[in-house]
Formats: structure tokens, C-alpha cells, sequence
């Protein structure tokens, strides 16, 4: 991927890791354009960074979905990067009262909304590479956010068949794959220890310097490359008991 002169679309790009890929692609030169569910969010953005473009769209409603794919065929064609990086984490039980309605709610954002918009980009002749952000626990699943880590393991797999199926159209598909951030994903304060989102930003951009299309970070990389054993290590450190 050139990481200069591009457009992209960043879902979720207000806030976290999507803040962090919009701030350090302006660095690079490029056009961006974020959406998000919140306008508040969205004018915080743009109002820090005037050349970002905005859009107020649910990703979580098939409508605005396609609303978003026809706006931007109209006023932006020759948008070429898409990023996938919109999610939410629930952390909950099975035994939960709410559990079933969150999970979907899971599933909507975290795997319907991103193949939707995939399947949608597609169409641009001008998309030259979709981004899609993961999580390490699509490798070794987090028992507290037990549909989000599902959902990241099947958006890993389906990352991977994408990247075979998208070749014959010259697309390159790039899988950013971070670790626990410090950001509010899951709730606010539960990855305050965790390593800031510049760190990540820094390390997966020099990993696009190079020409990699698997971008991880840390536990991430460590998961990424980790055997059943190891996997099985991770697994129960991280959920005990």
C-alpha cells in the first residue's frame, strides 16, 4: 500500500484506534474521511483537523449503510482505501438477562456491518485496499467479551478469505490487529494499563513502510504467531478460575 496521496474511509474513525489511523494518515498526506454514530464526536474531529471529511452514519443499520456507499459514489468516486475499523465490546456473561440482544448487537456491528460495507466498496473501481482491524483475541478469546472475541475470529477468517477472493481485482487486503489499548473499547478505565494507541499507530505504520499486510503489535504478534500450547498458556492466564 502507498501511504500517501489516498482517500479513505475510516469507520469509527472519531475515536481510538480509528483516531489514531485518521491522525497519522493526515501526517502522511492523505484525504480522509471518518463516520461515526455521534456528531458531537465526529465536530471534534473535524474541528481539530479541518480537512477531515464527516459523515453521521450507524453502521449498525443496513440503511445508513447503504446511504453511506451512495454518498460516497457520488461525492467522493475516487475514494481508494477503506478501513473497517468500527466494533463494540461487550463484557458479559451467557448467564446475563441482556446477553442475547447484546450479542447481536455485537454481531451487527462487529461482523454484519463490515461485510455489508465490503461488499459494497467493492464496487469502486477506484478501491485499491481494504483494511480490516481484528483484535489478538481473534487468536485466544477473552472469556469477560466472549461474542467480541468471536466476532474478531471470524472476521480474522474472513479477512484471510478475502484477501485470496479480492486478488483477481487487484485489491490488497491489509488485517491491522491490535492488542488491549488504552482506550475506552469494553467501557471506560478497563485498558487504562494497557499501551497507548500511539505506540500501536507508529509500529503498524512502519509495518506499512515494509510492505507487510498482517500488522500486529505486542501480545497481538506474540498470539499471531503463537502454537497450540502456547495458545492454551494465554488462555488460561488470561481467564482463571
Amino acid at each position: 500500500m502507498k501511504l500517501a496521496n489516498n482517500k479513505i474511509l475510516i469507520t469509527g474513525g472519531a475515536s481510538g484506534i480509528g483516531l489514531g489511523l485518521t491522525e497519522r494518515f493526515i501526517q502522511e498526506n492523505n484525504t480522509l474521511i471518518i463516520c461515526g454514530r455521534r456528531e458531537s464526536v465526529l465536530k471534534e474531529v473535524s474541528d481539530k483537523f479541518p480537512s477531515v471529511i464527516t459523515k453521521v452514519c450507524d453502521l449498525s443499520v443496513e440503511a445508513d449503510r447503504v446511504e453511506l456507499f451512495k454518498w460516497v459514489s457520488l461525492h467522493h468516486s475516487d475514494l481508494n482505501v477503506l478501513v473497517n475499523n468500527a466494533g463494540i465490546q461487550q463484557w458479559m456473561s451467557v448467564s446475563d438477562p441482556d446477553f442475547f440482544q447484546r450479542a447481536k448487537d455485537e454481531i451487527i456491528t462487529n461482523i454484519e456491518a463490515p461485510l455489508h460495507l465490503t461488499s459494497l466498496f467493492i464496487r469502486l473501481k477506484s478501491l485499491h485496499t481494504l483494511m480490516n482491524v481484528t483484535s489478538g483475541l481473534s487468536f485466544v478469546p477473552l472469556t469477560k467479551a466472549p461474542v467480541y472475541s468471536a466476532s474478531k475470529a471470524f472476521f480474522h477468517s474472513f479477512t484471510l478469505s478475502v484477501r485470496q477472493l479480492l486478488k483477481s481485482k487487484n485489491i490488497e487486503v491489509i488485517e491491522i490487529i491490535p492488542p488491549a489499548l488504552n482506550t475506552d473499547l469494553g467501557g471506560k478505565g478497563i485498558h487504562d494499563a494497557a499501551p497507548p494507541v500511539s505506540d500501536f499507530i507508529e509500529s503498524i505504520f512502519q509495518q506499512l513502510k515494509e510492505g507487510k499486510t498482517e500488522l500486529a503489535f505486542g501480545f497481538s504478534e506474540a498470539m499471531s504467531k503463537a502454537n497450540p500450547e502456547e495458545l492454551n498458556i494465554a488462555f488460561n492466564r488470561m481467564n482463571p478460575g
